[in-house]
C-alpha cells in the first residue's frame, strides 16, 4: 500500500508523513530530500544553479540513496551521511532549482517508484507524489496551511537550529516557491485527483496525523469488509 502526502512548503509534510509511517508501520520516503542532495552535491561542485544541464550532469554522476535500516532512512550521498545537511537554507536554496530541471525529476520519478515496488508499504511525501509518481495510490492527503502560518513554522525551525532569520523573507520566499511549483511545467505543485485535503493552519502535527491515521484505518476497513463479502 503507497500513502501520499504532498503540499507546499511549512505545510509539516515530513514531520507528519514520517509519523503516520511509523504509526502504521510503513517504510517513509521523504523525496525533498532527493532534490536537495543533488543540490547539495551541486554547490559542492560549484556548477551554476543557473544551468540545467550542470545539474542534470550533477545528477547523473552522483548517487543519493536511503540508509533504510534507520527510522527514518537516513539519506546518503555518494555513501556519505548527509540528513543533517540537507535543511540549510543553502540546500533547500538549490533543491528550487533542481526541481525545475525536467531531466532530473524524470531520473528521480523512476527512482521513487522503484523505492515504492521494493518496500510495498510506503507513505511517501513531497508536490507530486499523489498526481504524478504514485496516481493509483490506495489513499491520497494534500496538506495546506496559511503562507503566514507555514513562515513562522519554518522560521521557528531555523532558529531551533541557531541560524539568524528574517521571517518576512521567509515569507516573501515562500510565497515565491509556491508561484514556481504550480507554474513549473514538469511535475506542477497540484491537489492530487482523490486527494483528502487537510487545512493544518489551526492544527497541531498530532491531530492533523490522527485524522490521516483515522481515514486510513477506516479506509481499510471498509475495503476489508468488501473483500469478505
Amino acid at each position: 500500500m503507497v500513502i501520499t502526502i504532498d503540499g507546499p512548503a511549512g505545510t509539516g509534510k515530513s514531520t507528519v508523513s514520517r509519523a503516520v509511517a511509523e504509526r502504521l508501520g510503513f517504510n517513509f520516503l521523504d523525496t525533498g530530500a532527493m532534490y536537495r542532495a543533488i543540490g547539495l552535491a551541486a554547490l559542492r561542485r560549484q556548477v551554476s544553479l543557473q544551468s540545467p544541464r550542470e545539474l542534470a550532469f550533477v545528477a547523473d554522476h552522483c548517487r543519493v540513496e536511503f540508509d533504510w535500516s534507520k527510522s527514518p532512512p537516513g539519506v546518503l550521498l555518494n555513501g556519505e551521511p548527509v540528513g543533517h545537511l540537507l535543511r540549510a537554507m543553502e540546500a533547500t536554496d538549490a533543491a528550487k532549482y533542481v526541481a525545475q530541471v525536467p531531466a532530473i525529476r524524470a531520473k528521480l520519478v523512476e527512482e521513487q517508484r522503484r523505492i515504492g515496488r521494493e518496500h510495498g508499504n510506503l507513505v511517501t511525501e513531497g508536490r507530486d507524489q499523489g498526481s504524478v509518481v504514485f496516481p493509483d495510490a490506495a489513499y491520497k492527503f494534500y496538506l495546506t496551511a496559511s503562507p503566514e502560518e507555514r513562515a513562522h513554522r519554518r522560521a521557528r525551525e531555523l532558529r531551533a537550529r541557531g541560524e539568524i532569520v528574517d521571517e518576512k523573507e521567509i515569507l516573501r520566499q515562500i510565497m515565491d516557491r509556491d508561484e514556481r511549483d504550480r507554474s513549473r511545467l514538469v511535475g506542477p505543485l497540484a491537489i492530487p485527483d482523490g486527494a483528502d485535503v487537510v487545512d493544518t493552519t489551526s492544527l497541531s502535527m498530532d491531530q492533523v496525523v490522527e485524522r490521516i491515521v483515522s481515514r486510513i484505518e477506516v479506509g481499510a476497513g471498509k475495503r476489508e469488509a468488501r473483500s469478505q463479502t
